[in-house]
């Protein structure tokens, strides 16, 4: 909590709370002892999913407790689609219809679920010099994601594609209107804002969070600025990190000022070999992006 002051940070979601005993240690580490400034999230078992053919009913029934024991939201990680498979040896697709009864428990219960899906489309493509992701690929080689499988082909081992994912994404969001999605790291393309743009349009259940992109918002600064205004209600602010005050600092001079050319992560961080620029948001924009629309999603200290 003394980081959190140091940062800026009033209120911080702990993803990782898992499930049964392990959530409830969390909860009562964090939540119980301060409501009002932390909120944990479930997860879903990973194993049943592989083992059991009613997954989608018992994680349904994992998440009714989860949220019994007091958790505000649910997180679904990136191998949910990338590669978790079923009893059968199948890739389970973001949009598989089994996963239905778990969405709907979700809306019931009045919980969003946080879901990464994807990682920047650079990583989907081939490995060479001319790809702008190339020193951190090299530097992280188990984030590559190509070559990619055949379409529809959910046996071959390789990853989906990029778009595969992304039009799974969309399947979810349509099939489950009643769900509130926050899609992280700008619904994993904020190197198309277009592309995002076009899915909270069409898609009012869906949020999007700004955790770990500030490298691909500040490289287009007047898009992503008419962005952040237009879909002020809809952004909540992330950094996918801990309350550290140099990360703190390098988003709030992004979202606050007009900064020129400046880095966009600390010294030492390989995340784009570019700089960025400041989008200088007004104040009321800043106010619903920094909390108020977490507020309203994840309901601190309800």
């Amino acid at each position: 909590m003394r980081a959190m002051d140091a940062a800026g940070i009033a209120a911080t979601v702990a993803v990782d709370g898992e499930f049964g005993e392990s959530l409830d240690r969390e909860i009562k580490r964090l939540q119980t002892r301060h409501p009002d400034r932390f909120a944990v999230f479930a997860n879903i078992d990973t194993r049943s999913l592989s083992q059991d053919v009613n997954f989608g009913v018992m994680e349904a029934e994992r998440l009714i407790q989860s949220a019994r024991a007091g958790a505000r939201g649910l997180k679904v990680w990136k191998t949910l689609g990338l590669s978790i498979r079923d009893a059968s040896g199948d890739l389970i697709a973001l949009d598989d219809q089994r996963l239905g009864p778990l969405w709907t428990a979700a809306a019931e219960l009045k919980l969003p679920v946080l879901i990464h899906f994807a990682d920047p489309a650079a990583f989907f493509e081939p490995l060479t010099p001319d790809n702008e992701r190339w020193r951190e690929l090299q530097s992280y080689p188990e984030w590559h994601r190509y070559p990619t499988r055949k379409p529809g082909d959910r046996r071959d081992p390789r990853p989906p594609s990029f778009e595969e994912l992304h039009g799974q994404f969309v399947g979810l969001l349509a099939a489950n209107p009643s769900t509130t999605f926050i899609g992280a790291h700008m619904a994993s393309s904020a190197e198309d804002l277009q592309r995002v743009s076009s899915l909270l349009d069409n898609h009012p259940n869906l949020h999007v969070d700004t955790a770990a992109r500030l490298n691909e918002l500040g490289r287009q600064p007047y898009t992503a600025r008419e962005f952040l205004i237009r879909y002020q209600d809809r952004v909540l602010f992330g950094m996918d990190t801990g309350p550290d005050v140099e990360v703190g600092r390098l988003y709030y001079r992004f979202l606050e000022t007009k900064a020129e050319y400046v880095p966009h992560s600390p010294p030492g961080a390989v995340q784009g070999d570019w700089r960025i620029y400041g989008v200088d948001l007004p104040d009321d924009a800043l106010r619903r992006i920094y909390a108020d629309n977490a507020a309203r999603l994840i309901q601190f200290d309800r």
